[in-house]
């Protein structure tokens, strides 16, 4: 299980945060996020381990925008988190096939979901992309702090691994490893581990990490 902490946007924090080795880091470029990041830190974004995926997040942006960011700081994975659509999806994978012929950017397509969700929605996203994220369904588009009754997640019959996330929490991280199901890819780290909105605490991230990580080992 690999785990992703979104919502970074201070390069202090991003180093602290590298010392852990994250497999992805979420950089949020939605205007209307808490934790908004239009222009990344470079210098740090350079600095940081090859190993750790950079994610950018994005709500129903520009084709051109998100290209633009992909290029600007070497995004290794896009999460989609607003209403963007199948055709979408391939539309910017191609683009960025082209653009990008030595390197592949992994897409990710969020969905918010609760009771009444219809997971057989994500079959036709298979083409496009190459995980879904299940996050708690709210107006916000993530970040929340909330979390969903994951039983929900015995509904989803899909061949892809997802992230899960929403109010995933030092209390309730260990109550993740009870799942059953062996379609999670990974974790998503955000609100619950922060002290302010972009800003982690490590000691809680830190004994998170050791917690999944003493899974993955056994």
């Amino acid at each position: 299980m690999k785990i992703k902490v979104c919502g970074m946007r201070d390069p202090e924090n991003m180093l602290d945060l590298a010392e852990l080795k994250p497999d992805y880091m979420g950089l949020i470029f939605y205007p209307k996020s808490t934790r908004y990041v239009p222009h990344p830190d470079k210098t740090t974004l350079a600095s940081l381990p090859g190993s750790i995926c950079l994610t950018g997040v994005f709500v129903d942006a520009e084709l051109e925008l998100i290209i633009q960011k992909v290029m600007d700081y070497g995004l290794g994975a896009l999460q989609l988190h607003g209403k963007e659509s199948p055709e979408y999806c391939l539309q910017l994978k191609r683009k960025l096939r082209k653009l990008l012929p030595d390197r592949s950017v992994e897409l990710i397509k969020a969905f918010g979901v609760d009771a009444s969700f219809d997971f057989s929605i994500c079959e036709s996203y298979d083409e496009g992309v190459e995980y879904f994220l299940f996050d708690t369904k709210t107006p916000a588009h993530g970040g929340s702090g909330i979390s969903f009754d994951w039983k929900i997640l015995d509904y989803y019959h899909g061949e892809k691994q997802y992230f899960l996330s929403g109010g995933l929490s030092p209390e309730n991280i260990k109550d993740l490893l009870n799942l059953e199901t062996k379609k999670i890819y990974a974790v998503d780290l955000n609100s619950r581990f922060e002290i302010l909105p972009g800003i982690k605490n490590m000691e809680s991230l830190s004994s998170a990490f050791q917690i999944l990580r003493a899974e993955r080992i056994s």
